[in-house]
């Protein structure tokens, strides 16, 4: 390692030791990542005037309309011979508008106003840009900086559409402040209707969004904007990165989707894909130029063996200033509060995470098998987005584990504010799968909740899109499957099957989100019970929508049971806004007893208690409490409301007495029915977090 690079020093790396020792002999490793990521930084200052200036080139590349109505089209094209813009406005002549070559593989072209003025190329037109390789071949191209693409029902391949609309979208709302407690609503805007189709940007703003305000989410996390040309990648497979797919409507009705939210007081994070991209050529970045690279590493590296998808070259200037810009774009142009990154795991490790099964050994994080590239892009844009919107929010997917994925930059950690928790779910469906009632294991299932970094926060779910995917099937199709589609009527009584599953619902739910993380994600429908899976229209099932839709309409039906798991979910967030568990430290775990089957904790003064055994009720519980006082119950997933047997009286009023008991101060006695979840409440304290 050269000198300079050991000399690094990390500001605030001291805190980082002191917080988790066991970094110590990584020290190197912290010193060498920031080492580059100051390099970086100051290279953008010399280069570029600063990451300000250079992660807004969307307003240099692509087209650009002048204030004389004259457009500016530029490229970055370093293996191209000759480019030509064709399209609409010259009739589809692929030689009458060359851009010139400019230095650094950029290419320029200026088109003047038309003689009333007005811009050569209109609204709503189609264009191409037409790539001469060194090969000789002539390749028709979309503008990586698209900004608008749409296909004609026939066709399988975009067409780039030029929009400058006379009068765009004004944004009327502020962004809300960032909310303490996260409480994440995952949608999907073509799949948010029950109708059999692609639904709309204007459905989601008119008929989700009061749902999402009324179940008492405060984010969304929007997931499949990003243009992507094959609908069943679940928008996984980007091949415009800076268009808003088109299927759903145009970009305005975009804005007014997040312009509404905004005036609900619901912030919106966009799921942001920039570990990989489709390999589609016609309309996607892939051999933009005509080589193999340009924004992509060329042979193997370049390739995801797993994703059938192209691996950006990070340490490339021209992808830095093309990935940073696309996160400012959404920002600025759409006003999004933030991004949920996909597939870190991929971007961070050369092996991709392909064949690792991450013990948790720290040498797994360090060393050889780390894309130190990657690492510093991401480093790069936590920074840069922090530094110019304070209340960015910014949610890492990642499986590895990797340690100071969320401390901040000036640590030597990548600056991410929270991570998912992504063994919790897989845990709860290994659990229903695997196990009868009577053999779930609590200190098993509390050690899930809680394995997760001090100092890092989590984002819990008890299922997100992942598990609800075709091959797979939502939690409350695990527990009740094809008794759903007969007994979920109120006006007949519960079968065995479905009282069980409408009650470890809840409690499954609630248990998560009040032990598993610092932020709670729920994917849409699933917080009533969604029946089935998903199944985006393909080859393999005849192009049918009946998979790829959610069933508002179980809701709406009075007598059916979605709307008692519907109630909960929404009266569990409300509670949660009132307490604030999530952005409380966390909880201390009082009981985890097997043979009760019961689990006992304490957060944010609000005790937790869950009794999972199936035909176990205790009427005389001891619980061990903190604060002394009058306990009340707050939240009772046994109420009929919410699909339960009514067996607790919310009058009952809790007194602690002064008995010491699993090493807490103070205890009560409480009667806990089973598969029964209450929370309690505190009646003497100011609860105003």
């Amino acid at each position: 390692m050269a000198e300079s690079e050991c000399s690094v020093s990390v500001p605030h790396m001291n805190s980082l030791l002191q917080m988790d020792p066991y970094l110590k002999p990584f020290e190197k490793d912290f010193q060498r990542r920031y080492g580059l990521f100051e390099k970086q930084l100051t290279l953008l200052e010399e280069a570029e005037g600063g990451f300000d200036q250079f992660t807004r080139s969307y307003k240099s590349y692509g087209v650009q309309r002048m204030p004389d109505n004259s457009l500016v089209f530029k490229e970055w094209a370093p293996a191209a011979e000759a480019l030509f813009l064709t399209g609409d406005f010259n009739a589809w002549n692929n030689f009458s508008h060359p851009y010139t070559k400019k230095d650094f593989g950029k290419w320029e072209l200026h088109i003047p106003p038309k003689e009333d003025k007005t811009p050569a190329v209109t609204h709503n037109s189609k264009l191409k840009v037409v790539v001469h390789t060194r090969a000789g071949e002539r390749l028709y191209r979309i503008s990586p900086w698209a900004k608008y693409v749409t296909k004609h029902e026939k066709s399988v391949i975009y067409d780039w559409v030029h929009w400058d609309p006379p009068q765009p979208y004004i944004h009327k709302h502020p962004r809300p402040q960032k909310p303490r407690s996260l409480r994440i609503y995952e949608s999907h805007v073509g799949i948010a209707s029950p109708e059999g189709k692609v639904a709309s940007y204007s459905n989601f703003t008119h008929n989700v969004l009061p749902r999402i305000k009324d179940l008492g989410y405060n984010c969304i996390q929007l997931m499949a904007i990003m243009e992507h040309a094959y609908y069943a990648s679940f928008g996984y497979q980007i091949t415009s990165f800076f268009a808003a797919s088109s299927r759903y409507g145009t970009p305005e009705e975009l804005k007014e989707l997040i312009d509404v939210a905004h005036s609900l007081g619901i912030i919106v994070l966009l799921d942001v894909v920039h570990s990989h991209a489709s390999k589609n050529t016609e309309d996607g970045l892939n051999c933009f130029d005509g080589s193999d690279s340009c924004f992509f590493h060329s042979g193997a590296r370049g390739e995801h063996s797993l994703w059938d998808s192209r691996l950006f070259n990070y340490s490339g200037w021209e992808v830095l200033r093309f990935l940073l810009s696309n996160l400012r774009w959404w920002m600025e142009e759409y006003k999004f509060d933030g991004f949920r990154f996909d597939g870190v795991t991929s971007m961070l490790y050369h092996h991709h995470g392909i064949g690792s099964g991450f013990s948790g050994d720290y040498a797994e994080y360090f060393g050889l098998q780390v894309d130190e590239d990657s690492l510093v892009y991401l480093m790069l844009a936590n920074h840069i987005l922090h530094t110019l919107y304070e209340d960015c929010i910014t949610i890492a997917e990642d499986v590895s584990g990797m340690p100071t994925l969320c401390r901040p930059v000036q640590e030597g950690g990548l600056g991410f504010d929270y991570r998912l928790a992504m063994a919790i779910p897989d845990k709860w469906i290994q659990i229903i799968k695997e196990f009868k009632d009577e053999d779930w294991n609590m200190g098993n299932i509390v050690y899930t909740m809680t394995n997760r970094r001090y100092g890092e926060k989590c984002i819990a779910y008890a299922e997100s899109h992942d598990q609800a995917l075709v091959g797979d099937k939502t939690l409350a199709f695990w527990l009740m499957d094809k008794d759903m589609y007969t007994n979920m009527s109120t006006l007949i009584p519960m079968n065995s099957v479905i009282d069980r599953g409408i009650q470890l619902h809840k409690m499954i739910r609630l248990l998560t989100h009040g032990l598993g993380g610092e932020g709670y994600l729920n994917f849409m429908g699933n917080e009533f019970g969604h029946p089935e899976w998903l199944d985006f229209p393909r080859v393999g099932n005849n192009e049918s929508y009946h998979y790829a839709r959610r069933q508002f309409n179980l809701l709406d039906t009075d007598h059916l049971r979605y709307r008692q798991l519907y109630t909960f979910d929404r009266d569990m967030n409300r509670t949660e806004d009132k307490y604030g568990w999530l952005a409380a430290p966390p909880a201390y775990i009082s009981a985890k007893h097997e043979g009760d089957k019961v689990i006992i904790f304490e957060r944010a003064n609000v005790i937790f208690i869950f009794n999972f055994h199936p035909t176990n009720s205790y009427s005389n519980y001891r619980v061990a409490v903190g604060p002394p006082g009058k306990y009340k119950i707050k939240l009772d997933s046994d109420e009929i409301q919410y699909g339960g047997h009514g067996r607790l009286d919310h009058n009952t009023e809790f007194f602690s007495e002064p008995m010491e008991f699993n090493n807490l101060p103070n205890s009560m006695l409480v009667y806990i029915p089973c598969r029964t979840a209450i929370v309690l409440a505190n009646e003497e304290i100011d609860y105003c977090y």
